[in-house]
Formats: structure tokens, C-alpha cells, sequence
């Protein structure tokens, strides 16, 4: 068997992490789930559910996936405690890799989305270089993009074959070299639109709204969207903490590890709000326009911008690559799935998963809302159904798994794992155990109940 490769250091290492856990989640989701439950309240909720079950998450697949170092099916077998794991556990990572589908299935659509508004902003197409209504960017967001199949097809494949050139490179090579230059980059222009809506007139309610919280607005509602950021922003429950953290070296210390990578997160999440609510406000632009938020309502505030094309340009290429920086770790994730487990060629295993995924899940959602718009599943269309039932079903229910895999089955093994590289840890080592052992499971399950209500039986 071929020897696994390891990440060259630390910082590669904690590099392609961010760059999966930030991606979408923070640049695109984050900020309209802040601006649809008022603001600071959920900046608050989000960063506390960061500590209590982000942090302690992490570590769990961790643990999973350096244990043996192999893929996230596998990783569910051997040897604990001296008795055979039962196969029934890797049901666990088969769960992960549905997870990861459902959210490639619509992932890439959304890239092409951004790849098309780049090139027609680039090229005048939509033109930004005087002050737009919202009508006019709702006509052109239906036009262009839900009603425009062949073209966001095009883009959408454009954006798979970028991901298919780095992930070709290898598994750690394709992401560390994308994430050593990726990752600054996307700091880098985050710094500048931040620091340049800042000082737009009326940014300061923005940055009011933002941060300061409104305990009224905390409810049943908010705690269940919160938690499911969580999830969605750290990729929890799809399999990328186990697969990134099988090339991790047994000597390096995973704790401290696993808390940068929350705080980086959670950084950068909230650095996107500083970069959309202000110049949001300061236009007297509402923020609970939901997913559509950066594709209808900030073109209009670029066209009221000087320069406006050319920081609509620079913004919709850190969303692209904040996008490329997610996508190919969750790739990656069915990639060495297959490729170990059928025993083929890495090249043979990229063509099938980002082949498969095209065909099977992103040209059904490019058209769900056009000429798939009759088929609905459990009440949404194909696109809304993708993310519905990975979010709501595969992410929760592989973390669920996770933790019952590592509170009751692992056990002191998972503890042995941990304390590598973590020795003067152990006291927190063991209350973590504790606390994945019997409480991260109670919270999973709520999350579940409340989210599977909301989504499919209210």
C-alpha cells in the first residue's frame, strides 16, 4: 500500500483547514442568516456555539481521522480497546460521503453563479457604473441566473475544471499549494472591501446593527440556525475533518489545532459582516433578503460606489475564491474514498466523483428552478431539496454518529489519540471526553428534531 502522505507543516496544514471550514459558509451563508434574525443576536449566539459545540467537534472527527489514517469510510473500523469495531459503524462515513454529494450537487451551481456575474460585470453585461434599483438587479439575477441554464451550465463547468486541475496535483500537494496562496489572498481583499465600506457615510449603523444584540430576537428559531452554521461553516459532518486529519502527522497537537481553526472561523465569519452590513445600511439597503443577499442587493451598492465595477469585480472573486478553497477538500473527501476503497488510479477517481456530481447533482439543480421546476421533493425544488436533506439529515446525523463513535466505542483510545502532541493537556482531554460522551450528542439531537420539523413537517 502506497504511503499516505502528510501536510509539509502546521500552517499548510491549518491553511487548508480554514480554507474548508470558510469558503460559502462564512462569505455567503453567514452573513444573510445574520441579517434574516436581526443582527447582533445571532453574531453573539453564533460565536458562544462556536465554543460549546464547534471546538469540541472538531476534535472529535480529529481524533476519527488521524487514528488510522485512512478514508472516512474506513476510518470507522479496526481495532479499539482490544475488540474488532463492528462494519456497522462505517455506515457512519457513508452518511458523510451522501452529505457531501448533496452539498457539492448545488455547491458548484453557486460558483458559477459568481463565475457568471464576474464575467459579465467584467465585460459590461451588467452594468454597474451608475446607480441600479433593486428591480433591475432582480431582473437580472432572474435572467441571467435562475432562468439562464445553458450559461450558468458553462460557467458552472468552468469552475469544476479549475477544481479538477488543482485536486489532479495530489491529494495534499493540490491543497496546500492552493491554500498557501489562496487563503492570504482572500484575507487580503476581505481587509480592503472592510476597510473601504468602513468609511461610507452611515456605516456606523451597519456596524450597530450588526454587533449589537437584540435579546428579543433569541429564540427557538435562531438557536437552531445558529447551530446549523456551526456546522455548515466548520464542514462537520461530511467527512472533511476526518479526511484532512488523515494527513496529519501523530506528533502534531491536535487540540491546540482544533481551537485555532474554531477562532480562525469565527474570525473571518464575523470579518464578513464587517465587509456587507455597512454598505448596506448606508444605502438604506435591507439585510434580510436571505440567500440572495450578495447576488441582488450588494450590486446596487457597488453601483453607487466609485469604482464600483471594478470592487463588485474584486468581491465576487473572493466569494469564487472562498468558494474553490471549500469545495476541494469536500471533493477530496470522495475522492480518497474511492480511490482507496476500489483501488484505481487518483486520475480515474477525480473524473468519476466531479463527472458524477456534474451529471447527477449539478445540472438537476441549474434546472430546478427552470425546466426540473415541477419536480418537488418534500416541497422544494431539486436545489433547495440538495441542501434541505444534507443539512438537515446527513451533516447532523454523521456528527451524531461521530460522537457516539468516539464516547462509546473508541473510548481511552480516543483519549490515547488526542493526547499526541497534547500531553500537557490531559485534564482537558478528559472533562472534552466527558462532555462528547454525554452532552454533544443531546445537543445533536435537538438540533435534528427542531431542524427535520422545520424543514420537512411544518
Amino acid at each position: 500500500m502506497k504511503k499516505r502522505q502528510n501536510w509539509s507543516s502546521k500552517l499548510t496544514y491549518i491553511l487548508a483547514v480554514a480554507g474548508a471550514t470558510v469558503g460559502f459558509g462564512a462569505t455567503w451563508r453567514f452573513p444573510y442568516l445574520v441579517g434574516q434574525n436581526g443582527g447582533g443576536a445571532y453574531v453573539l449566539t453564533f460565536a458562544i456555539a462556536m465554543v460549546v459545540i464547534g471546538i469540541p467537534m472538531i476534535l472529535v472527527e480529529n481524533a476519527i481521522g488521524r487514528r488510522l489514517k485512512v478514508n472516512a469510510v474506513d476510518a470507522f473500523s479496526g481495532m479499539a480497546n482490544g475488540k474488532k469495531i463492528a462494519k456497522a459503524w462505517q455506515i457512519v462515513g457513508w452518511m458523510g460521503l451522501c452529505g457531501a454529494f448533496g452539498i457539492m450537487a448545488y455547491y458548484m451551481v453557486i460558483g458559477g453563479w459568481v463565475l457568471s456575474y464576474i464575467g459579465q460585470i467584467a465585460f459590461g453585461l451588467f452594468d454597474l457604473s451608475n446607480p441600479i434599483t433593486i428591480a433591475q438587479t432582480s431582473a437580472f439575477y432572474e435572467q441571467n441566473i435562475i432562468n439562464n441554464p445553458m450559461t450558468i451550465s458553462f460557467a458552472t463547468l468552468v469552475f469544476v475544471l479549475i477544481n479538477y486541475v488543482i485536486l489532479v496535483q495530489g491529494a495534499v500537494e493540490g491543497m496546500e499549494k492552493a491554500a498557501k496562496y489562496l487563503m492570504p489572498l482572500l484575507f487580503i481583499l476581505m481587509l480592503c472591501m472592510v476597510a473601504k465600506n468602513l468609511t461610507l457615510d452611515g456605516a456606523l449603523d451597519g456596524v450597530k446593527f450588526y454587533l449589537t444584540p437584540d435579546f428579543s430576537k433569541i429564540n427557538t428559531k435562531l438557536f437552531v440556525d445558529v447551530l446549523g452554521q456551526v456546522f455548515f461553516a466548520l464542514s462537520l459532518g461530511f467527512g472533511v475533518m476526518i479526511t484532512l486529519s488523515s494527513f496529519v502527522k501523530k506528533d502534531e497537537g491536535l487540540i491546540k489545532i482544533s481551537i485555532i481553526t474554531g477562532l480562525l472561523n469565527t474570525a473571518i465569519a464575523v470579518l464578513a459582516g464587517f465587509m456587507i452590513f455597512p454598505s448596506l445600511f448606508s444605502f438604506g439597503i435591507e439585510p434580510n433578503s436571505g440567500p440572495s443577499l450578495v447576488f441582488k442587493s450588494l450590486p446596487i451598492v457597488f453601483s453607487h460606489m466609485p469604482f464600483g465595477t471594478i470592487i463588485a469585480i474584486a468581491f465576487f472573486t473572493l466569494l469564487m475564491i472562498a468558494a474553490l478553497t471549500t469545495s476541494l477538500p469536500i471533493y477530496e473527501v470522495i475522492i480518497t474514498t474511492l480511490q482507496e476503497k476500489l483501488k484505481i488510479s487518483r486520475k480515474k477517481a477525480i473524473f468519476l466523483v466531479l463527472g458524477g456530481i456534474f451529471v447527477l447533482g449539478n445540472i438537476p439543480s441549474l434546472m430546478a428552478t427552470n425546466l426540473l421546476s415541477h419536480i418537488s421533493i418534500f416541497g422544494k425544488n431539486i436545489f433547495d431539496a440538495y441542501d434541505a436533506i444534507s443539512a438537515t439529515i446527513f451533516f447532523v446525523l454523521t456528527s451524531f454518529g461521530c460522537a457516539l463513535f468516539v464516547g462509546w466505542v473508541l473510548d481511552e483510545e480516543a483519549k490515547r489519540e488526542i493526547l499526541k502532541g497534547s500531553e500537557r493537556y490531559a485534564k482537558v482531554v478528559k472533562f472534552w471526553f466527558w462532555y462528547v460522551k454525554f452532552m454533544i450528542p443531546f445537543i445533536i439531537l435537538i438540533v435534528f428534531v427542531s431542524s427535520f420539523y422545520d424543514n420537512f413537517l411544518k
